[in-house]
């Protein structure tokens, strides 16, 4: 068998490739319908079951959209670009706005649900709790023109926010770290850890995607001045909805926000 780098590759990968730089050159602009299996099939050669193939490729890479009857389309859906630093300066939230409204200007629909649940074994580790110790758990899924494009849960140990604003639906402006800052656990140092993967089943219902177009899993700490983690947020993002953007200085290898 063909390797996916050898001259080789499968005819429905090398259609594929065709498509996408066919939309990346601008042949084929959002919106715009691409040609049909049976128009593939005869201009390649090859059997419609192939060209099905190439265009499955390109779906569940998020290039477009099928739908029975109408075709492949070209989505017209522009890719967020998340400012890996800059969206997480104390002058983004202790200013009142949203970290959200860092990467975009786009209106986006936040469903939320609030519980108090004990801490998974994994999120006392990094919280530093004691076993049975409770957090509170945000949860959170993000729609952006109809589109899912983030789910996310934040753990605060229930100790340090029961009876403050971060156990509400709404944590007012500023959100969380607004709030963590009030009762004196300034959020001061953040670290994340990134990583790809297949999304789960479960992933793949609440963000609508194929289940062959992977995920990529955010892990993001924050700690408080003293360097006590405070919050741990975890994050799985439609990877054909997001470039990851991080724009620093070289120099004392220390990161910031310009």
């Amino acid at each position: 068998m063909a390797s996916e780098t050898s001259p080789q590759r499968p005819k429905y990968q090398r259609i594929a490739d065709d498509l996408k730089a066919a939309i990346e050159s601008g042949q084929y602009g959002p919106g715009e319908r691409l040609p049909g299996e049976s128009a593939l099939a005869e201009q390649y050669g090859v059997a419609v079951l192939t060209a099905r193939q190439a265009l499955k490729i390109l779906r569940t890479e998020g290039l477009v959209e099928t739908k029975k009857g109408a075709g492949a389309r070209v989505l017209s859906f522009r890719p967020i670009r998340r400012h890996g630093i800059q969206r997480l300066a104390r002058a983004q939230w202790g200013a009142g706005k949203s970290i959200w409204s860092a990467d975009e200007e786009r209106p986006v629909t936040i469903d939320v649900r609030v519980d108090t649940v004990v801490a998974p074994d994994h999120i006392a580790r990094m919280l530093d709790l004691e076993d049975g110790e409770t957090v509170c758990a945000r949860s959170r899924r993000f729609v952006l023109e109809e589109r899912p494009v983030m789910l996310a849960t934040s753990y605060l140990p229930s100790k340090l926010v029961d009876g403050t604003a971060i156990t509400r639906i709404d944590t007012g402006e500023g959100g969380t770290y607004a709030r963590l800052a009030e009762i004196g656990h300034v959020p001061a140092h953040f670290r994340e850890e990134i990583r790809c993967r297949l999304p789960t089943a479960e992933e793949a219902r609440g963000l609508e995607l194929p289940l062959g177009r992977p995920v990529i899993k955010l892990c993001r700490t924050a700690f408080n001045q003293d360097g006590l983690a405070v919050e741990v947020n975890e994050m799985t993002l439609d990877s054909a909805a997001y470039v990851l953007e991080y724009d620093f200085d070289a120099g004392s290898g220390s990161a910031h926000a310009k």
